[in-house]
């Protein structure tokens, strides 16, 4: 209680994406399976292997392993079975008198490591160690790296499934279970439609898209009927609409003020390279703009957010002023619902945490 100590929990967006996109974690160089398949790996059959006991997956490769109570690293072929983690003694050789045994997931928990080559002393920043349960001291901690990101992820995932196999499907496909299993709306929910007053007559709005679009443009009227009220006491009305701009996106959590690139970057990856994470910030190069970074096939993008001056009002675009917005939130609540420029919509947003 009285050290600056501090537990930090990270949503971790992609932590069950292994069981929609397989082979994403899983590389066929990495992967075999018992001998009645001939090594061979069926694509959709990959996670059923890791969660069926009779089935024997075998996870394979080069890994760096730091020698005990000494700074050094060697660079070891290894192999995980359901046996445990063994390394070979004589090059790529899995012949039982070559296979020297390291730990027994039964009782041995597996961590990401944080600044592997500026802590360990580690080849690479790819790190990950086994601790077992019986003991704390850090002399018992086995660490290892591996040479890029997904490699280490492959064995981690692998790690993960061998031990906890069962239990991380339960949860993955517990939120499915209770969708299905929720009531139907009530039929007045059903019975509700869009409806345009904006003629003489009102109508029935069918056109899903257009029904979108009106929602849209009552939201950006009802924002500058917004700023037009707090603007109303003898100050100009452009610079309180953008304080009220200003003041409504600063204390979304989705906003990341003064964040780099490489920040952002890195913020996303942590917690995530699952299409649809993005955050917000204010631009590095250019003060007066805005920036949203956003992943999509496991890369982040970024896309430049530029205020539009429109007959005296500000607005803010993605696409050169062809969709204005008032402030952020609307544009994000947009982006949240249609993907417009955007390669994926916008799906989760990124937190921000200090590790």
């Amino acid at each position: 209680m009285d050290t600056d100590s501090r537990l930090c929990f990270r949503k971790n967006y992609a932590k069950y994406e292994f069981f929609r996109k397989p082979l994403e974690f899983f590389p066929d160089h990495m992967v075999s399976i018992s001998s009645e398949t001939n090594g061979m790996v069926d694509p959709s059959q990959l996670i059923q292997t890791f969660l069926n006991s009779s089935t024997c997956p075998e996870i394979h490769g080069h890994l760096h392993a730091k020698e005990i109570s000494r700074k050094s690293w060697k660079k070891f072929y290894f192999v995980l079975r359901r046996s445990g983690l063994y390394f070979s003694s004589k090059g790529m050789s899995k012949e039982p008198r070559h296979l020297q045994f390291i730990a027994d997931f039964s009782d041995c928990d597996v961590y990401s490591v944080l600044s592997a080559k500026k802590l360990h002393g580690a080849p690479t920043d790819y790190g990950f160690c086994v601790k077992s349960t019986k003991c704390c001291s850090a002399r018992d901690l086995k660490l290892f790296c591996a040479d890029d990101e997904p490699t280490r992820t492959c064995w981690i995932t692998a790690l993960r499934l061998l031990k906890y196999g069962m239990q991380l499907y339960q949860n993955f496909i517990q939120p499915h279970q209770r969708q299905k299993a929720s009531p139907m709306r009530s039929i007045s929910e059903n019975s509700l439609v869009a409806m345009d007053f904006s003629g003489q007559k009102s109508r029935v709005i069918e056109n899903p898209s257009e029904a979108l679009s009106v929602a849209v443009a009552e939201g950006l009227s009802w924002r500058r009927k917004s700023c037009h009220r707090l603007s109303g006491h003898g100050s100009p009305s452009t610079s309180l609409s953008s304080m009220y701009s200003i003041a409504l996106h600063m204390a979304q959590a989705w906003f990341h003020s003064k964040l780099s690139r490489e920040e952002a970057q890195r913020l996303i990856t942590q917690q995530g390279l699952v299409d649809g994470v993005f955050l917000l910030r204010d631009s590095q190069s250019n003060p007066k703009t805005f920036v949203l970074s956003l992943c999509h096939m496991q890369k982040v993008k970024h896309f430049q957010i530029l205020p539009v001056d429109d007959e005296g009002e500000l607005f803010y675009s993605l696409d050169d002023g062809h969709t204005q917005f008032t402030d952020l939130i609307q544009l994000v609540e947009f982006y949240q619902l249609n993907r417009g420029v955007l390669p994926c919509k916008l799906k989760h947003h990124c937190a921000r945490i200090a590790l």
